[in-house]
């Protein structure tokens, strides 16, 4: 089963975030912070990972550098999640090496559907 980690420090939207990724088959992994996102990436080694960029202690953009500095984790798809819509917000996503971006308010739906083809155009699925 394909595993992707949510790091999200709202409740409701990483609730809402984890029901719709189980509805589509997938295994989550669910955190509240960004190093419990550190963490939980490098024990189970996650396929993707769902990070908010606004997050307290590391942030989302701090998260993908560090999976992307360790060779265990450097692999991981990642798609930044925010309220942010600037566009240095998203150029320093894509900068820390996010695959995707995805801004709030969001549709579930399409937020499965982006993981889902970024998994079937890298073979993970």
């Amino acid at each position: 089963m394909t595993t992707v980690l949510v790091a999200e420090d709202d409740a409701d939207i990483r609730d809402l975030v984890a029901f719709k990724l189980e509805q589509a088959g997938l295994e989550v992994l669910s955190v509240g912070d960004g190093q419990a996102a550190v963490e939980t990436a490098q024990a189970r080694h996650p396929e993707l990972a769902v990070l908010d960029v606004s997050m307290p202690g590391l942030s989302g953009i701090d998260v993908c550098r560090m999976l992307r500095a360790d060779p265990a984790t450097a692999g991981t798809l990642i798609i930044m999640l925010t309220a942010r819509v600037q566009e240095q917000d998203v150029e320093g996503g894509f900068g820390a090496g996010a695959d995707d971006y995805l801004t709030k308010p969001f549709s579930p739906r399409e937020l499965v559907s982006r993981i889902q083809e970024m998994l079937a155009r890298a073979g993970r699925q």
